[in-house]
């Protein structure tokens, strides 16, 4: 066996041995390129050394609010890219630190505003792309007059902003699990605040003072006291005294607090309303299990099909959580689930290379050879493709909420509920990997095992019967939930799980995980009553009144197979993901008290019901 020194003597050879074929195959330059309105932003480009006129290259940028490392133009990496056959195939790699980040000029703001360009000097992300590819075009000798680009998470919103730039050398971009909308995405689910989120808001949050090429948000960050990360949220209290303790001064947090309905602050942040009249080639990426941006990676791709139908729009949905397919593991899981070895080599070589060398090395007029939805079964666990999607040829299925626990596609002719007692200060917990809630945004509850909740009180569950033929979910859901509480106002938790047969097999991999009676998290969200007509305009639930309450989930490709059950759960509370709704209705819920919890009696009504698209 390798000791420990011989191991890291391995990754550092490894390492110097990268950088050193980096350091031979490019040179680098460290350039500010002007943007309209004068700010400059910082920005290093990586030009292939056998670069000339008969040897010419395409641009292939990301633009970052996280940072360009390493800086200085006599430092290079140890990868370009996290793709190696993007590396193998040559390009010149840009990378842009956007306004008011590290070494740019400017003020940062978050998800930047789309605005109307009745001026020249009118500024927003689209319009320093297209600064930023236009100077590049030309000032660096022998390129190809090609541009693609790519980024994930806060950087694929900055490329699918990007894509507005309709600059004539933009031919390719690549949005991979992109933000679209801070109300519905990451900080929020439907209006709701994302707890989980908490520790990220010095990086989101503080602006820097100079420019820099260090973290200067550091010494904000909230540093773990226990490996039980539960014993952080348990202790932290409200928001109203989380922030007053922790983000006093956090620009970003004051945001949220001031603004907890969805009005013109977030509006102005939607992107989806501006994805029109692009008309280059486009490949959104995300992973089922993205549990920061699966919305986005979603809407993105629905609206640019809906706005722009005759461009190349390719989805890829893949079993990764946020921005997993860009680093292989071997063998693929998801938390406890496994679902195939080099799935993300499999990516990078068939679907991205692909792409990009088709768009910016061949021809950029023609389509590439890729499906439209190159989608993951997680239930089957192979690669789809299709031709739309959701696919044209579903079919929706009602599953109907029974108050005897039953999860059936019979509507019950007499109306009946089943019930339970909401208490905000004993919440239903999100997950019990306890590190995971240290984590700087949580990830693995997405696919966790939720046997934990069946015995909770205040956890309503309805299974199918065992399954004799296998099921395949594909496309959307819609849970449309009829309900009452004794108080004014509630969150619902609408969770699809996917129960294992009791003789299933184990998993050397995971010794001690019990796969028999696996009750895995297939697909979850969260709605808050308060919203159920309005995000804008808020309304109060009347006590002990029934009331319908509809809201998706995000969209699913599963296949519970033969032997299987499906169970839906619901409940009131998910902490500390998402944070507490005090049941007592409040304008703003961000600045209630704990005297404000209010305990409920909470019905569910029997004709409520989980609307799917299936495939036969």
């Amino acid at each position: 066996m390798k000791t420990f020194k011989t191991i890291l003597i391995t990754l550092l050879y490894v390492s110097v041995y990268s950088q050193t074929n980096i350091e031979k195959d490019y040179s680098k330059k460290e350039v500010y390129i002007t943007m309209r309105d004068g700010v400059k932003l910082f920005t290093s480009i990586y030009i292939p050394r056998d670069i000339s006129p008969k040897n010419k290259y395409p641009f292939l940028m990301e633009r970052t609010c996280y940072n360009v490392s390493p800086y200085g133009e006599n430092k290079f990496p140890t990868e370009l890219t996290t793709n190696n056959f993007l590396e193998k195939d040559k390009y010149i790699f840009v990378f842009q630190d956007v306004r008011g980040r590290y070494m740019s000029e400017g003020t940062f703001t978050n998800m930047t505003p789309q605005v109307e360009h009745k001026t020249k000097k009118d500024i927003d992300e689209s319009t320093d792309t297209y600064d930023t590819i236009d100077w590049l075009i030309k000032n660096i000798a022998n390129n190809n007059g090609k541009v693609g680009q790519y980024g994930i998470s806060y950087p694929g919103f900055y490329t699918a902003v990007g894509t507005l730039a309709n600059h004539p050398a933009l031919v390719a971009s690549s949005p991979q699990a992109p933000v679209s909308d801070f109300y519905f995405d990451d900080f929020h689910h439907n209006g709701a605040f994302v707890m989980g989120y908490f520790r990220t808001f010095p990086v989101f949050g503080v602006q820097k003072k100079n420019l820099t090429s260090d973290d200067w948000y550091n010494d904000t960050f909230i540093k773990p006291n226990s490996k039980d990360g539960s014993i952080f949220y348990n202790e932290i209290g409200t928001i109203k005294e989380a922030s007053k303790k922790y983000y006093k001064d956090n620009f970003f947090m004051n945001e949220i607090i001031e603004h907890p309905n969805y009005d013109d602050f977030w509006k102005k942040r939607n992107l989806l309303p501006h994805l029109k009249n692009v008309k280059h080639a486009i490949l959104t990426v995300g992973g089922w299990y993205d549990a920061e941006d699966l919305t986005g990676s979603l809407k993105i791709y629905k609206t640019l099909e809906k706005n722009n139908p005759k461009t190349q729009n390719t989805i890829v949905m893949g079993p990764f959580s946020h921005g997993g397919w860009a680093s292989e593991k071997g063998k693929h899981f998801h938390n406890d689930i496994y679902f195939g070895d080099s799935i993300s080599t499999f990516y990078k070589k068939n679907i991205e290379n692909k792409f990009f060398h088709h768009y910016l090395k061949e021809n950029s007029k023609s389509q590439v050879s890729l499906p439209e939805a190159y989608m993951y079964d997680t239930g089957k666990k192979q690669w789809n493709e299709y031709t739309n999607w959701p696919p044209k040829e579903t079919k929706k299925i009602n599953f109907y909420l029974t108050e005897s626990g039953k999860l059936t596609n019979s509507k019950s002719e007499t109306i009946n509920f089943s019930e339970y007692y909401s208490d905000p200060n004993k919440p239903v917990p999100s997950t019990m990997i306890l590190s995971e809630m240290n984590r700087f945004t949580p990830r693995n509850y997405m696919s966790e095992d939720q046997r934990f909740a069946t015995s909770r009180p205040d956890v309503l569950t309805f299974t199918t019967d065992v399954l004799t033929d296998d099921l395949t979910f594909a496309g959307e859901i819609n849970a449309h939930l009829s309900i009452s509480t004794s108080s004014t106002d509630a969150d619902f938790v609408v969770k699809l799980i996917d129960i294992y047969p009791h003789n299933e097999p184990e998993n050397k991999e995971k010794p001690n995980v019990v796969y028999a009676n696996y009750h895995q998290m297939v697909r979850s969200e969260i709605m808050p009553a308060r919203f159920r007509n309005s995000f804008e305009k808020p309304e109060a639930l009347t006590p002990n009144t029934q009331t319908k309450i509809t809201f998706p989930l995000q969209d699913v490709l599963h296949t519970f197979k033969k032997g299987h059950k499906i169970q839906i759960q619901v409940q009131s509370t998910w902490y500390p993901l998402i944070a507490i709704n005090p049941q007592k209705f409040s304008e703003n819920p961000y600045l209630t008290d704990k005297t404000d919890y209010t305990k409920a009696f909470i019905k569910i009504f029997n004709d409520s019901y989980i609307e799917i698209d299936t495939l036969e």
